[in-house]
């Protein structure tokens, strides 16, 4: 297997397992120095958040928080690598506690390191979101 088909194989692995919400096993896909950075303005969780336990327990655990148990799931539409960074598009469903839908699209640019996830810029439509939240 290519480090590319590697790469791409960790990234899909990646958004299976933070459908999960699981925020351990979230955790053991990240690199201890990742980041992870919402490219948004004045959207609850926007800013960059690093490293890997500031990520699950400051950022991760609130924003999953807004969800009912279990959501959003978050379906891998495309995705390709070039060297060690994989761009995908997601769609990102379910409920807020809020009870409104939840549905969102996403592009991510994720830069792997030491067979983990290292850098994440996370783009979405954050006036949606606010719309919703």
């Amino acid at each position: 297997m290519s480090d590319a088909e590697q790469n791409e194989a960790l990234v899909r692995n990646f958004f299976a397992v933070l459908s999960t919400g699981e925020l351990e096993n979230i955790r053991a896909t990240l690199h201890p120095d990742a980041s992870w950075t919402p490219m948004v303005k004045n959207v609850p969780g926007a800013g960059v958040h690093q490293p890997r336990d500031v990520i699950v327990d400051d950022f991760l655990a609130p924003v999953r928080g807004m969800f009912v148990a279990g959501d959003p799931k978050t379906t891998v539409n495309n995705i390709f690598c070039k060297g060690n960074l994989v761009c995908v598009e997601t769609r990102a469903t379910g409920k807020l506690s809020n009870g409104n839908d939840y549905d969102n699209l996403y592009c991510w640019v994720i830069e792997v390191k030491d067979g983990l996830v290292f850098a994440i810029r996370e783009y979405m439509d954050s006036a949606y979101t606010l719309s919703v939240v």
